[in-house]
């Protein structure tokens, strides 16, 4: 049932290609510019994790109790 017609799509004009890879260009740009920003916290590093590290810097004397 093939037949002598085949399908043949014509390739896009230069404007739409053009304007596809600008688009693109923006996804990727966009998508690292996200990752430079919030990248720590995709792959697990919270900063608020980091806090409990050193109590004696809260002006507090190192032998006093906290808390």
């Amino acid at each position: 049932m093939a037949g002598p017609h085949r399908f043949h799509p014509h390739l896009p004009g230069r404007g739409y290609t053009f304007v596809a890879k600008g688009v693109g260009a923006m996804m990727w740009f966009f998508i690292f510019y996200r990752l430079r920003q919030d990248g720590g916290k995709l792959l697990g590093h919270h900063p608020f994790l980091d806090h409990g590290a050193g109590h004696d810097t809260h002006g507090h004397a190192p032998d006093a109790k906290h808390h």
